[in-house]
């Protein structure tokens, strides 16, 4: 046992792809802030954060159903969609000025142009997909999109899908060359890697044990070495959460109001991952389908192309599974240590209301390889069994809180910054578009926890991104500008489609 009080300006725990990104805006707005970073794990990027656990698209919305919703009026409500699509840009802006910056080096290291679809099946389906279509692409984020239920122009977008298929029912896509395929395990990598070089101190295998609010007002962590035991006592002005399903627990510890009544439903993921090289070589998209009733949105089927240690693989899931841990090197007593009485009726009324999403959970965990084919055959028809294998997905903790909109125990789906009142202490919670919207969410913990600071920060910020407190939809020729700029740096133009304004 060690009695080592060491203090920094910022701790950030967790060296994923969040505290990656906190810890690189910081860097640049403040040099002279001193940063250690805690990792429970040998390596960053190794649970959420990792190219296996999660699906490695580029959320912007141009594919994701759930994204879309129909109003009771048969209209589609697109407003989340141009949320998390104007959020990515956000991303692909930030991105591009540490490549033309030279702060990380090879972009297609970690981002690969590749076409977003969306793909439907049956009638009452096909008609939500030209409408969701048509709403979507009178917005300027959206232009270039294509919609067809010609079978012949699906055979030409989707070859491996519209193979051997009896078409006995309608079938229509929708596709777009402007996606990506983003590898946030190598991009997290590239940007822990750039903090070393900035004399940021990063130690791995290092656990948080604890979180106490000094009298000084700094936040004191109980650090334990996993290797050698030893603790040690570190001190901070702010300290960031971001350690993926592991936040919560630690949010409880700090003991701060705002972490009261929140709990998390833990949702594991299975992908089958194609071991043919031919198979593989006859789809070059990402496909996503529809949700089946009671599954929930993290659970939409999709077939996606993926580039993975500069390889390109083949992926199909996910299918949504049950695990009491929050992390994939998690505890089975995750969960039932996470409830606690401030948030013990929120829980309960989550279970109570979410009977029907427990039951689909554990019908996929008995999902028998033979099952798990069939549900790949409405996307393949002629997939074999032998061309597939498993690869088990990151956990993923969805919040649970009340809400007005849901009242109590209500699951939320998306991602959600905590933070103490006086901005010391924030943590980040829940999954998808996660990754995707690091930039976005973690610029927000900045204007959260540090506002005495924004006015002097604000010119830095909108040289990292030029579009910040800009509406990218309402101003087409900045969004045609930062496009075009964006493409280029990140070497996505040479396959992309050019944007066109009428």
């Amino acid at each position: 046992m060690s009695n080592v009080q060491k203090k920094t300006d910022v701790i950030l725990i967790g060296a994923g792809v969040m505290s990656a990104t906190l810890g690189t805006l910081l860097k640049e707005l403040v040099p002279e802030w001193e940063i250690t970073v805690f990792e429970k794990l040998a390596n960053s990027g190794e649970e959420s954060s990792n190219e296996w656990n999660n699906a490695g698209t580029g959320h912007a919305a141009l594919c994701e159903l759930n994204y879309t919703d129909e109003k009771p009026d048969g209209s589609i409500d697109i407003s989340k969609a141009i949320k998390v699509n104007e959020q990515f840009q956000v991303s692909m802006q930030f991105w591009s000025f540490l490549v033309n910056n030279n702060l990380i080096k090879n972009p297609q290291d970690f981002i690969m142009p590749l076409p977003h679809m969306s793909m439907v099946q049956g009638e009452q389906n096909v008609t939500f997909l030209k409408k969701r279509f048509e709403a979507l692409t009178t917005n300027p984020l959206f232009q270039g999109m294509e919609f067809s239920d010609d079978p012949e122009k699906l055979m030409e977008w989707i070859p491996l899908i519209m193979q051997n298929r009896s078409l006995n029912e309608s079938i229509a896509a929708t596709k777009i060359d402007t996606g990506t395929d983003v590898n946030f395990g190598a991009l997290t990598r590239m940007l822990f890697d750039h903090l070393k070089n900035k004399d940021v101190d990063i130690n791995y295998n290092h656990s948080v044990d604890n979180i106490n609010r000094s009298s000084d007002g700094s936040w004191e962590l109980k650090v334990r070495n996993v290797e050698s035991g030893n603790v040690e006592h570190h001190s901070a002005k702010f300290v960031f959460i971001g350690g993926g399903g592991g936040s919560l627990h630690l949010l409880q510890k700090s003991g701060i109001p705002e972490g009261r009544h929140i709990g998390g439903f833990p949702v594991s993921g299975i992908f089958m991952v194609c071991n043919n090289p031919e198979v593989v070589a006859q789809h070059h998209a990402k496909v996503y389908g529809k949700a089946k009733v009671g599954a929930p949105p993290m659970s939409v089927p999709h077939l996606d192309t993926r580039f993975i240690e500069n390889k390109k693989s083949l992926l199909f899931g996910p299918f949504a599974g049950f695990s009491p841990k929050f992390l994939k090197t998690g505890s089975i007593f995750d969960l039932i240590t996470s409830v606690k009485p401030d948030n013990l009726i929120t829980m309960l009324a989550a279970g109570a209301k979410n009977m029907s999403l427990t039951k689909y959970l554990i019908q996929q965990v008995m999902l028998s390889k033979e099952k798990r084919m069939e549900e790949l055959r409405e996307f393949i028809p002629n997939a074999q069994s032998e061309d597939w294998d498993f690869v088990v997905a990151g956990q993923r903790v969805q919040v649970i809180k009340d809400t007005e909109a849901g009242g109590k125990g209500t699951l939320q789906f998306g991602t959600e910054v905590i933070s103490a009142a006086d901005g010391s202490i924030a943590a980040l919670l829940g999954a998808s578009p996660g990754a995707s919207t690091a930039v976005h969410v973690m610029l927000d913990v900045i204007k959260r926890c540090f506002p005495q600071h924004m006015e002097e920060w604000e010119p830095k910020i909108k040289e990292m991104i030029p579009s910040y407190g800009i509406s990218l939809m309402e101003n087409p020729k900045l969004l045609q500008e930062i496009h075009t700029s964006t493409s280029e740096t990140l070497g996505l133009s040479e396959k992309k489609t050019a944007y066109s304004y009428s």
